[in-house]
């Protein structure tokens, strides 16, 4: 069984022990993750279901990544063989694919999953078990890395820290009364609940009250009324995409024009189609660049995106998916030897200063697995969604 960590060994082995053991050692890194020739990973994505709209463009970014790096040669010279399989965000069909993924196709790793519930069911057989590490994950919450679980690492900023980011904008922006718009599931309430402690960190007379809205509603109006009855300053949106939609959509008609606020799940390409010009100066916060922007690293990930991936949109999802697949390939090439489950754990533990370009720059610890706490600030200009200034990482909490 793979370990992440190896208990010390006597001083004095037999020799016929040892090559035994050498010998298992490389059957092992060739049967799990391929052999010298190729890096074999697997990931779960919700490429059917409701949430397909994610998972299918953050799979057609990470294959741009990896066709283009292959096509130059792949990481120190293997190939990078990434097994995918649809779990229709269902937590159930993921412990299915994660057996599959470490029992048959012999995967080293999970790279670029996606989703946070669909995680936590498959941690027992992937991280206790079998001793797989899960890599850049995107979801997640807190628990996660507080305490850090050995092979567990991510790269996406908590959404209490998206959250910490929002409240500081707003108050940086002289907003002194600000309101909370919010989903009625408890990790909505969670996420809003982090606002008016950092605004109030930062501005003690900073008023900060919550609206709760029913999860999924569409009838934004009585919504809009009573934040025109709040006679609030700002207004900050812990809703998904379509909801916050509507309710811009729904300010417009009603002629409420205030200075509003989201968290990156809102800052998405479908928050535009959808609200249109209803959505123009929206600010929200990212965990990656804006797709549109002239940064040359940027630029590389829609050449890759014309080139490998025609046909699919290169958004915000589609750069989440290539960022956390530049990130693997980033560390995964200090490797010396074979690439095994225990040495990309080592690797990433002694990972700094990665740098993708497009996201904040990555740094892991054994005592950190979560690479970054920060954000990318963008703003809805002339109907697209625009970087504002560099990375930011928003004041602690609590």
């Amino acid at each position: 069984m793979r370990k992440f960590r190896r208990a010390a060994g006597t001083t004095a082995v037999l020799a016929v022990v040892a090559l035994t053991a050498n010998a298992c050692a490389e059957q092992d890194s060739a049967g799990a993750g391929g052999d010298s020739s190729e890096i074999h990973i697997g990931a779960w994505l919700p490429t059917t279901g409701a949430t397909a709209s994610y998972g299918v463009p953050q799979k057609a970014g990470a294959e741009a990544y990896f066709k283009m790096i292959n096509a130059s040669g792949g990481i120190n010279g293997r190939k990078v063989r990434w097994t995918v399989k649809d779990n229709a965000a269902d937590p159930q069909q993921t412990v299915q694919i994660a057996r599959e993924l470490v029992g048959q196709d012999k995967v080293v790793a999970i790279v670029n999953a996606n989703g946070t519930s669909q995680a936590e069911a498959a941690f027992p057989f992937v991280l206790n078990q079998s001793k797989v590490p899960i890599l850049n994950e995107v979801g997640g919450n807190e628990s996660w890395f507080k305490p850090p679980r050995p092979g567990l690492f991510g790269t996406q900023t908590l959404y209490e820290d998206q959250a910490a980011a929002i409240a500081a904008w707003t108050v940086q922006d002289g907003a002194k009364k600000v309101l909370v718009v919010h989903s009625d599931p408890a990790a909505f309430v969670n996420v809003a609940k982090q606002v008016e402690p950092v605004a109030k960190k930062l501005d003690p007379s900073v008023e900060v009250d919550r609206l709760t809205v029913k999860y999924q509603t569409t009838d934004y109006t009585p919504v809009i009324s009573k934040v025109k009855a709040a006679k609030t300053q700002a207004v900050i949106l812990i809703l998904t995409s379509p909801e916050a939609a509507a309710f811009l959509k729904e300010a417009k008609l009603q002629g409420l024009s205030l200075p509003t606020y989201a968290y990156a799940p809102v800052a998405a390409e479908s928050t535009v189609s959808l609200a249109k010009d209803a959505a123009e100066g929206l600010k929200a916060v990212q965990l990656v660049k804006a797709p549109s922007d002239s940064d040359p690293a940027v630029k590389e990930f829609r050449t890759a995106m014309a080139k490998y991936e025609p046909g699919q949109t290169a958004g915000f999802l589609a750069l989440w998916g290539w960022s956390n697949a530049k990130v693997f390939a980033e560390i995964v090439k200090t490797i010396k030897g074979p690439v095994t489950a225990d040495a990309i754990d080592k690797a990433y533990e002694k990972a700094t200063k990665v740098d993708t370009g497009v996201s904040p720059v990555m740094n892991f610890s054994p005592s950190n697995h979560l690479g970054t706490r920060s954000v990318q600030r963008v703003v809805v200009k002339d109907g697209v969604w625009t970087s504002q200034g560099d990375f930011y990482t928003p004041p602690k909490r609590g």
